[in-house]
């Protein structure tokens, strides 16, 4: 998806704040956000991070300059194994024309040297926001590689289906037998939060959810997003245990 295709779609279904976040990588984030600009979106930047315990972690900042410094240190962290375009597709970034400017040689599916909370140790240094991926689903998340949701520096958690969580209260009331699947448990409150996790333009906008942020404007006077309203708003979906 090139980012300026993702923008018109974003535009088209009424969405007012996006991020974009391709693996290990941010290199499409100048695209997005000169596409974001001119359509009127606000726009978060980053990449989703795979760390040593092949995890996802949606590492989001609100300025373009920082997020492209940490993802750029992050992926000169990740192993030399050289992209091969002929199997696993290229690995192109564009500008805001769709025009290629160049191609990440390293393979981006892999996982940096870095464990998840030294991830978002460096994500907060950084002045980020930091949100463990697809949580509950069976592959690259907390429930898969750790087998449990741990708790954390986590500005929110990131949920496929949120109201799994709901429905094991529910169960658990009602004393019915359990199933074999693994227990999903909050060790604390944590925010929760739905994301399309597109990667396919149909896709987007398939699990977008309202940020309740009052009267904080979402935008500074700089044209940055204000993450006092971002954790204002998301302050208002956090879930008890």
């Amino acid at each position: 998806m090139s980012p300026a295709v993702i923008v018109k779609t974003l535009a088209e279904k009424n969405i007012k704040l996006a991020a974009l976040t391709d693996h290990n990588t941010s290199m499409n984030c100048p695209a997005f956000a000169a596409c974001c600009r001119n359509a009127g979106i606000a726009a978060l930047f980053g990449m989703e991070a795979q760390t040593a315990e092949e995890l996802h972690v949606l590492c989001l900042f609100p300025e373009l300059g920082t997020a492209m410094t940490f993802c750029t240190s992050w992926y000169e962290s990740l192993p030399n194994i050289i992209n091969k375009p002929e199997i696993t597709g290229d690995q192109v970034y564009v500008d805001e024309h769709d025009e290629i400017v160049g191609e990440l040689e390293k393979y981006l599916i892999t996982s940096a040297p870095y464990s998840l909370d030294e991830c978002a140790a460096m994500v907060h240094k950084a002045g980020g926001l930091v949100i463990p991926a697809h949580v509950d689903r069976p592959s690259f998340s907390m429930m898969s590689q750790l087998g449990t949701i741990v708790e954390g520096d986590w500005d929110a958690l990131e949920f496929v289906r949120p109201q799994i969580l709901e429905e094991q209260k529910q169960q658990r009331a009602t004393d019915r037998q359990k199933s074999a699947v693994l227990e999903i448990k909050l060790p604390r409150a944590y925010p929760v939060t739905t994301s399309s996790d597109a990667h396919y333009i149909e896709h987007i906008g398939r699990r977008a959810f309202d940020l309740d942020i009052g009267t904080i404007p979402l935008v500074n006077g700089n044209g940055t997003v204000s993450l006092a309203a971002i954790r204002a708003g998301l302050a208002k979906r956090a879930v008890q245990p």
